[in-house]
């Protein structure tokens, strides 16, 4: 017999983050990987210094104190919230884990986040990739188009709100024709890693509808606005026979004390949770006016970070784009992987990173 992984592993593209260095290059800014600009409030680092003490000593089992500060923040029982020590891509993973068997189907957007491809392909299932639409405020995924995908064979439904690279989001009541139009024996897992820096009042988390209905789950992590990305804290919430299920698979201890104590104090600081709101919504403004001043198409964003549009063909394309600003210091997104060969991602960096790539962009269109 020989030692083989099961069908489908093989055929899983490895993911690859956002470049962090360029060789040569003695500064460069890295503004590849959606991380917060202003770090984690200082009640996070007193915490972390809390935590010193109990290194030596295994957390308690279930997460309990994480699970009882989000629930109290956000009004949620407790009992219903799975965390992770490892992000929400963890939860994402286990997930598919707990209910894609082989031959099963899984739906989720042509530009998604690629480890929806990957933990479906690591179940044996098949992944249905589908077409999202093109607009002049950006790309959106298709409710119509998803639930054309959807078959007899079709056990989950991957969904990013806000998408990530694309920045968009989809409205309250395009999520629930979306979920009114999947089986019931279908599971919609909506990833919401960029919530908290969408302000429309029509806005759809996933929260109430997981707490409505027993076949949506919604992800959350600490990484993005709290600046915990080094530290890798998620949670989820769901039915309880959902979070019975995932408890019985997900790793022991699998949330330390450390990471429990920074994220309680993540979200009891909420001064510095508001100051990064608004540092984000006034530089994603400024960088998405200032960026179209030099002639390129950027699109509407709902998270921290913008999608730039450059020419197919010529001297302007995003390869050459993303080569020239490398090369000046300034490390971008390429998202050819996504399906978006001509553009690349920026992430909403600090006040100098930002103005110096806005500035290089305009030289290299310009030029």
């Amino acid at each position: 017999m020989a030692l083989e992984p099961k069908p489908g592993i093989l055929e899983i593209l490895s993911y690859v983050g956002g470049r962090a260095s360029v060789p040569g290059v003695v500064k460069a800014h890295k503004l590849s990987s959606n991380e917060s600009p202003l770090g984690p409030s200082p009640a996070v680092l007193a915490a972390l210094d809390e935590a010193r003490a109990s290194l030596s000593v295994y957390p308690e089992g279930s997460a309990r104190l994480l699970r009882e500060a989000i629930g109290e923040f956000f009004g949620l029982d407790p009992e219903r919230i799975v965390a992770s020590g490892s992000g929400s891509d963890a939860l994402l993973h286990l997930l598919a884990d707990a209910y894609l068997r082989p031959g099963d189907e899984v739906v989720f957007g042509q530009h998604a986040f690629h480890l929806y491809k990957i933990a479906t392909q690591a179940n044996s299932a098949t992944p249905v990739i589908v077409p999202e639409r093109h607009g002049n405020s950006g790309i959106r995924l298709d409710v119509d188009a998803m639930l054309a995908a959807v078959t007899p064979k079709t056990r989950m439904a991957y969904l990013a709100n806000p998408n990530n690279p694309t920045g968009t989001c989809l409205n309250r009541e395009e999520m629930a024709r979306l979920h009114a139009g999947l089986p019931e024996d279908v599971l919609l897992v909506i990833d919401a890693a960029y919530a908290e820096y969408v302000g429309a009042k029509d806005y759809e988390a996933g929260l109430e509808m997981a707490a409505r209905f027993p076949n949506v789950v919604m992800t959350r992590t600490f990484s993005k606005l709290y600046g915990l990305a080094g530290l890798r804290i998620g949670w989820l919430y769901a039915a309880k026979t959902v979070c019975d299920v995932i408890h019985r698979i997900r790793g022991p201890f699998n949330t330390s004390l450390m990471q429990q104590l920074a994220g309680v104090a993540a979200l009891k600081d909420r001064e510095h949770f508001w100051a990064a709101v608004k540092y984000n919504d006034h530089w994603l403004a400024w960088i998405t006016a200032e960026i179209r001043k030099s002639g390129l198409r950027v699109d509407d964003s709902t998270a921290n970070f913008v999608l730039i549009h450059f020419p197919a063909e010529g001297e302007k394309t995003a390869a050459k784009a993303d080569d020239f600003l490398c090369r000046n210091g300034i490390i971008l997104r390429e998202v050819a992987s996504y399906g978006l060969p001509n553009c690349l991602r920026m992430t909403v960096g600090t006040e100098e990173q930002n103005r110096l790539a806005v500035s290089l962009l305009q030289q290299f269109m310009s030029s």
